[in-house]
This record gives structure tokens, sequence and C-alpha cells, in this order.
């Protein structure tokens, strides 16, 4: 039977979003507590749905004085569980009203956004005035500004643009007592005390709620950028094929996965041979390729990168790694995924300039963890990072400790504690 709400939590929730703006249908409200993977699956006692950062700030408010767990919620597309429930007693803070998006700034090439703009959204609204926003990924359609942003999601641009991060220039948000933070001023340059906007990037959730964000812009895409695939031999070939100027974006895709990839949506097999690995490059001016290379060019080549994910699901739940190691460790990480998620099934793909890969590992049970385990201590002792852009989650906090010192993670529990105390923020997650 589905655990009935707290009738006094909906009815405080109402008070400040109204009641149309707190789901407690079961049916309802579960979707908000079921991770994309489908790996984690918790249902909320209610969602709320606020529409200004003053809505945000009185529910963190009224939650942090009543002990209410509290997780916020973009477009729910993360793939380590950051974004759901662990418990029913738990309410999901859903940001998806907040979409505003402000004029561009054309002096500072800049925007303020709401936190639940998506990054679509984003983009089209950027592209209107001329301009571009520099972060790029496959679910654009649904992740939201605040989202990523709280992951520090990369995605496909981060060769040319660099990361979220590293397109912030300040952002509103809401702390767990219901104080209002807000630096939306873009300042190009502000040395006065701690970045508190940079504090809160890839945070998860755990210190508070962004509800708007100040965005640098970046020269839209040259219209005769160009697109190839190639096929190579070795991880070391495919290195050196993006090691050259101009480049937009540098993909990997391991034989297995394209040949799946193929194999579920029916597109074409792409080279005239087949590689065990593949590179989607995309460059401003036509690529330096070594004569005889099996490649093609076509912007149409990106369905074979951006449907591998889709392909993957078909196979059933699926064990979802974001890792990074150092560029000249790649190679020895690629050559020793196999025998880490033995006896599974494993695809691999990824941003090859950031030797960021994403491992996607299929036939082990969706709490069976011990084959998560093998492939992180195996980057980790490659001097590698557990998360490169998804987070870590619930899924990988027990192993936070793998890519941080123990003085890191002290730290990082004293920042939790001072800004957290009653400890409502997105339980669980991160800091475990």
């Amino acid at each position: 039977m589905a655990r009935l709400p707290d009738v006094s939590v909906a009815r405080g929730l109402a008070d400040f979003v109204g009641a149309d703006h707190v789901l407690t249908d079961p049916d309802r409200c579960v979707a908000y507590g079921t991770d994309w993977t489908r790996r984690w699956s918790v249902t909320p006692q209610a969602v709320v749905r606020p529409g200004s950062t003053d809505e945000v700030s009185g529910v963190l408010g009224w939650c942090a004085a009543r002990g209410v767990g509290v997780v916020p919620q973009g477009g729910n597309t993360g793939l380590v569980g950051g974004s759901v429930p662990n418990r029913p007693e738990q309410i999901v803070l859903s940001t998806l009203r907040l979409t505003g998006l402000e004029a561009v700034d054309h002096v500072s090439r800049q925007v303020t956004v709401g936190a639940g703009a998506t990054i679509a959204a984003v983009q089209a609204h950027a592209g209107s005035a001329g301009l571009a926003y520099g972060v790029d990924l496959a679910s654009r359609d649904s992740a939201t500004v605040g989202g990523t942003l709280a992951t520090n999601a990369g995605g496909i641009r981060v060769v040319a643009h660099g990361d979220s991060r590293a397109q912030l220039v300040g952002l509103q948000a809401v702390l767990p007592d219901g104080s209002v933070v807000d630096h939306l001023a873009g300042l190009p340059k502000d040395s006065a005390g701690y970045d508190l906007s940079g504090l809160l990037v890839g945070s998860e959730g755990t210190l508070g709620v962004v509800t708007a964000a100040r965005l640098r812009l970046v020269s839209p895409l040259p219209s005769g950028r160009i697109t190839s695939l190639l096929g190579v031999a070795s991880v070391r070939q495919a290195q050196v094929a993006v090691d050259q100027p101009g480049v937009l974006a540098a993909e990997l895709v391991v034989g297995a996965a394209m040949e799946l990839v193929c194999e579920v949506t029916g597109l074409p097999f792409p080279l005239s041979g087949r590689w065990p690995y593949y590179v989607l490059v995309e460059t401003v001016q036509p690529p330096d390729l070594p004569d005889g290379s099996d490649a093609v060019v076509d912007r149409r080549l990106w369905a074979y990168r951006e449907r591998l994910t889709e392909a993957v699901a078909t196979l059933g739940v699926v064990h979802k790694l974001d890792v990074a190691v150092p560029g000249h460790r790649l190679v020895d990480l690629v050559e020793g995924l196999p025998a880490a998620w033995a006896p599974f099934q494993g695809f691999v793909f990824g941003h090859l300039a950031e030797a960021n890969l994403h491992v996607e590992i299929v036939g082990a049970a969706p709490d069976d963890d011990a084959v998560d385990e093998r492939v992180l201590r195996l980057v980790a002792g490659l001097g590698g990072t557990i998360s490169a852009e998804h987070g870590v989650g619930r899924a990988k906090a027990k192993w936070l400790g793998l890519s941080r010192s123990d003085a890191e993670m002290a730290a990082m529990r004293g920042i939790k504690t001072a800004l957290d105390p009653h400890r409502i923020m997105n339980p669980g997650v991160l800091l475990g």
C-alpha cells in the first residue's frame, strides 16, 4: 500500500506556492521519485513546484524549522540517484517553473536565466541574439540550467568552451534556512571574499537551491563546421586524430557500442570497415586525417553518438559510470575495463579530449554495486576521478574518498554542517 502523505506538510507547502503546485497523489509523484536509470525509486510524500525565489525561500525555511528533507530537482535527467528521494517522508522541490529568460546583455555577452530553463531553451534564446551558450549535451531538451550547475555538467563542448562552471558569472540561490544569496550583477572581475557561486556549483543540491544564474555567452558555432567520423586501431591513434587546432568536439566510441547503436536504432553502419574504436570530431576547418583513413564527413553523424544511451537502455537496467583519468592513462583505462566489469557486458563512449568516459554496464542487478566498485577502484588507481560530470549522487557517495583526501572530505563536511546544520538538503547525496 502506498504511504499516505502528511496532510500538515501538504498544507504548509501550499501556503507558499498554492495548492495547485503541491502534488501528493502517489500516482503523480512517482515519476519525480524515479531516477532516469531506474536504479533508484522512492515516491516522495509531496512534490512542491515554486514559481519564484521568494516561494523557494518560504518552502526551505518552513522545511528547515520542521526537519523535513528536501530534494531539489530540475529535469530529473541525472544518472546517479542525485535528484530523487531516498526516503518517502522527503519532498521533491521541482524548479521546472523557474524558466525566466532575461534579455541578452550584448555588452557583457551574458544572460540571466531561471534555474528551470532547459539547456535547449537557453541555447535558442542566446541564438536569437546572435550568440551561443557554451554547454551542450544530448539531454538538452530536458536537462535544466540548475541541474547542470548542480553537477557541473560538461557535455560535448568542453574542449572548446569548458564545463558548466566555466560559463557561470554569478547566481541566485536559497540556502537551507531560507536565506537568499543574490549575485547576479555579472561582474567579470570580483575578488571580494569567498566565491559562494562557485561553491554551489557541483554541490548537487546539498547546500541550497539555485534559482537563477548569470551565464557567459560565446560566439555561435561556425556554420561551415565539419563533422567527421573515422575508424582507428587504437586509443592512442584516436587521441592523435583530435590533437589539432580548431576542434569543437571530440568523442570516442568503442567498437561494441557502435555495433549496438546501429543494431538498435537501424542507423546504417557509417564506415566501410569495422574498427575497434571510432572518433567523432567536429572542427572549424577540414581535419588533418592520415592518408587512407576510413572516414566520412556528415553532420548527421552526431546521431550515432547521441543515441548511444538510448540503445544501451534497451538491454535492461544499466549501471552508468562517468569517470575521467589523466590523458596519458586513457589507454590503460580502456584496456583495464573489460576485466573490471566481468562477467557482465560493458559499453564505452565519451569525451576524448578530456579522457572522460561513460562506462555502461548491463547484466548486474540494480542493487549490486560490486561491479561499480571494481571500475571506480581501477579509475582511482590510474589517478582519475569517480565523477567527471554526472555528479556523485547516491550511487557513488560511499566511494568519494577514492577521489578526495581525508582533509578534503573533512572540509566538505564542515561546509555542509555550517550551511545545513539540520541536514535537510538532499540527504544521502554526495557525502552520504
